[in-house]
């Protein structure tokens, strides 16, 4: 194939655009709002370009695919292992299931100024939680894994809301987080971890 007639082409093509474009009649003030508005793109492009590749922001890659039907059987997100656990490494993780119209577990107790891991499921249908006067909302998809890694400033209580309309009783699907002082906080004994004692 040869190149150089293609880029002869091409090379006409766009003189012959330009000079349509320069013999239209566009007003000055226009010219200025045009310049504006590639202005603008070009910099959301750029800022989009720069957190792509140097912050790191993209979309998820690390999908977590879960059988939705089959929660009940899975090892993590057995009614058992559900709540919050402190792993082998001293992170603490939250697991919780979200189904028609309720959160499980429906209270959990968790420390103030400590990194935690929430990890959710929907059993049934889309959800989304959120934590009002927090940063925390996600949506919960059925047959994914949403984890968020999050920390709660100061002690008090933090209701968790479904943010997705999930069916009539959406309004009534509600949870209740009591985050207590770091030093006051004591880690949860599991059953299995109880009667080994």
């Amino acid at each position: 194939m040869q190149i150089e007639p293609l880029k002869q082409k091409c090379g006409n093509l766009v003189r012959d655009w330009l000079s349509q474009f320069n013999a239209m009649h566009i007003d000055h003030l226009e010219r200025k709002w045009i310049s504006i508005s590639m202005l603008v793109i070009a910099l959301m492009v750029g800022i989009i370009t720069v957190d792509a590749f140097f912050h790191g922001v993209n979309p998820p890659s690390k999908v977590e695919t879960i059988n939705s039907a089959s929660l009940h059987l899975s090892k993590e997100f057995a009614e058992d292992h559900l709540g919050v656990e402190v792993n082998d490494k001293g992170e603490i993780v939250i697991r919780m299931v979200a189904g028609r119209y309720s959160f499980f577990p429906k209270h959990i107790d968790v420390p103030a100024e400590t990194p935690l891991t929430f990890r959710w499921v929907s059993m049934d249908v889309l959800h989304g939680v959120h934590i009002p006067m927090t940063n925390m909302s996600t949506m919960i998809v059925p047959g994914y894994v949403a984890e968020i890694t999050t920390t709660f400033p100061k002690p008090g209580e933090y209701p968790l809301l479904c943010n997705e309309y999930c069916g009539l009783g959406h309004n009534h699907m509600w949870s209740n987080i009591s985050v207590i002082a770091k030093e006051d906080w004591t880690a949860p004994v599991k059953p299995s971890e109880s009667n080994n004692e």
